[in-house]
């Protein structure tokens, strides 16, 4: 899912037909308000997984960095993209927020401890 939205969704929705820059924040703003909701469901479930079996230190770390990447991504880096894409619509014309990069780069982060949380966890 991470991948799909964050890789593919965003940065397309805004090259369809009709789509303005207003329109393209509003639905990211859904969207990845839907997409936190369901990592932060299936966060809760990683952290319950050593209690249903053995899990290796790696293991654990990995999932753990899972977890910290999406609480700052969503303590730190959302609402400053939300103040933005708040701004936006209401007609307000500022600097391009550099928000986008740190949550990109947590995205690329987060994308690389799940793969390996992953292919340690098999």
């Amino acid at each position: 899912m991470v991948p799909a939205i964050s890789f593919l969704e965003a940065p397309l929705k805004f090259r369809a037909p009709g789509v303005t820059l207003a329109l393209g924040l509003g639905i990211g703003r859904v969207v990845f308000a839907a997409l936190n909701r369901v990592e932060a469901l299936f966060a809760l479930a990683l952290a319950g997984c050593p209690v249903f079996g053995p899990r290796t230190t790696t293991a654990i770390v990995l999932g753990a960095t899972v977890a910290f990447v999406l609480l700052v991504q969503l303590v730190a880096v959302r609402p400053a993209l939300t103040g933005r894409s708040d701004r936006v619509p209401a007609g307000e014309t500022g600097p391009r927020s550099h928000a986008h990069f740190g949550y990109i780069g947590l995205e690329v982060l987060k994308v690389a401890a799940l793969l390996a949380f992953g292919i340690v966890s098999l």
